[in-house]
């Protein structure tokens, strides 16, 4: 008995001391989790009868921003688009700025699930499950902006099932219409790539249900899952289906919502960087939710021994390296600009930066080029509340990037006498908190009542899962 008692205490410090050492990198699942305690760990969140109180309040604040957004919805259709700050020349204001800042939060998903499962990355099995669902949500939330402001919402259904089936005969070259198949197509692909992990959990999840309810809907959306081999091996290859599809996804959707700017003849849009500018920002505003949403998830609902430091260190790392680029990306538009000799063009960066939006321009540069540096140090990746702060900051800091590139390039047009100053009014305001709204309604639904770690993902990732292959393998 002594014996089994001082075993474990032994590997234990084994472990530490390779870890210290730098044999292999540290465990991703902690607290000497086994793959049964793995099953318990998730499991309990969607059986607890009633969720922790701090859920009830979040979820309370969520739905009523989510009815200011319902109701500015009705306002908008009742009384037009003119209650929104746009004007002329700022033609495009807040609804294209949300629109692409939710897009670009949707990245990270796709990215972690497909493009890491495909270089089989272990440590994104126990953040994949929080990035697919924030993509969904993300694009729910990116879809809703150009559904409220195409002008007479009410005749939507007519662009339904295809935009010409009314013969309204759209500019199939615009690349607005791009967005429409490039967005539903990433969403859709997502949707089936998020649903497909689910399918093993949830079956987890009806053989645990002590309800006939729960037993009958989980069990519907289980699709039969037994767990036998022929299962795994479909369910297997139909993931590795889905991966390969989703992920040209990540570099072609925020490329195509790029064009939405890069392909118009207007200085500070027209520009060959946008789309890898663009792509690498996604992914930047996208990891830097996840973390938003993971820490404090993983501290409400138990889950330290899954989300461990070692994800959190990682996801700091793609932010820092995707920072950077951005910042190379801010530093190189200003030398393209110069190097060009087109007087247009270096004025519409010059104002950028002086201009009467340079408050922007300054928000945009410390929170995305100068904060995420800090990540330099490990002592800040493994502080969680550092490490929230800065997710906050970074997530700030991409909204107002895509507030200067759209707003600064209209208010100062080539005439001086038809420059403007776009200020949104309370519409637009609430509009955007009411996005927030939307968002976190869903994101609390799932965690409420849906595994938020893949469970079986997880447990593929633990020696247990390798019988044969000992620590000091790794």
């Amino acid at each position: 008995m002594a014996e089994e008692c001082v075993a474990p205490a032994l590997e234990s410090e084994r472990i530490e001391r390779a870890e210290r050492e730098g044999l292999y990198p540290p465990p991703l699942v902690t607290g000497n989790t086994d793959i049964k305690a793995v099953t318990e760990i998730v499991s309990r969140v969607a059986e607890l009868p009633r969720p922790p109180k701090i859920w009830y309040v979040l979820f309370a604040i969520a739905v009523a921003l989510l009815g200011t957004l319902g109701t500015m919805i009705v306002y908008l259709i009742a009384t037009g688009v003119g209650v929104w700050g746009n004007n002329q020349p700022v033609a495009w204001g807040w609804p294209i700025v949300n629109f692409v800042f939710w897009v670009g939060i949707g990245h990270a998903g796709t990215l972690i699930s497909a493009i890491l499962f495909l270089l089989r990355q272990g440590w994104r099995t126990g953040i994949n499950r929080f990035a697919e669902a924030m993509t969904i949500f993300a694009v729910i939330c990116a879809g809703m902006f150009p559904a409220i402001h195409v002008g007479r919402i009410w005749v939507i259904y007519w662009v339904f099932p295809i935009p010409n089936q009314m013969a309204m005969w759209p500019n199939f070259r615009s690349p607005l219409l791009w967005d429409v198949f490039a967005v539903s197509t990433y969403f859709s692909v997502s949707l089936l790539f998020w649903y497909m992990g689910l399918v093993p959990d949830l079956a987890t999840l009806r053989d645990r249900a002590v309800s006939k309810a729960r037993r009958f809907w989980y069990g519907l959306f289980a699709l039969g899952w037994n767990g036998s081999n022929r299962h795994w091996h479909r369910y297997e290859k139909a993931y590795l289906i889905l991966a390969a599809l989703a992920t040209p996804l990540v570099l072609s959707v925020h490329s195509v919502v790029s064009f939405d700017f890069a392909v118009a003849q207007l200085p500070g849009w027209h520009t060959t960087i946008f789309p890898p500018y663009f792509v690498a920002g996604a992914i930047f505003s996208g990891f830097a939710m996840v973390l938003s949403l993971a820490i404090p998830a993983r501290k409400v609902f138990k889950l330290e021994h899954l989300i461990t430091e070692r994800h959190v260190d990682l996801m700091c790392r793609v932010i820092l390296a995707t920072g950077t680029m951005v910042g190379y990306a801010y530093a190189m538009e200003f030398f393209m600009a110069w190097y060009s000799g087109n007087r247009y063009e270096g004025f519409t960066f010059i104002n950028r930066a002086t201009g009467p939006y340079w408050w922007a321009y300054l928000i945009m540069v410390s929170c995305n080029v100068i904060s995420p540096q800090l990540f330099w140090s490990k002592r800040i990746r493994t502080n969680m509340v550092l490490v929230f702060i800065i997710s906050i900051f970074v997530n700030i800091g991409m909204w107002f990037e895509r507030f200067v590139i759209t707003v600064t390039s209209l208010s100062r047009d080539f005439l001086p006498s038809s420059w403007g100053y776009f200020s949104p009014t309370i519409v637009d305001v609430l509009t955007l908190l009411g996005s927030f709204g939307l968002f976190f309604t869903l994101f609390l639904l799932f965690c409420r009542y849906l595994p938020q770690v893949a469970i079986s993902e997880v447990k593929n990732v633990m020696p247990e899962a390798h019988p044969h292959v000992h620590p000091e393998d790794h």
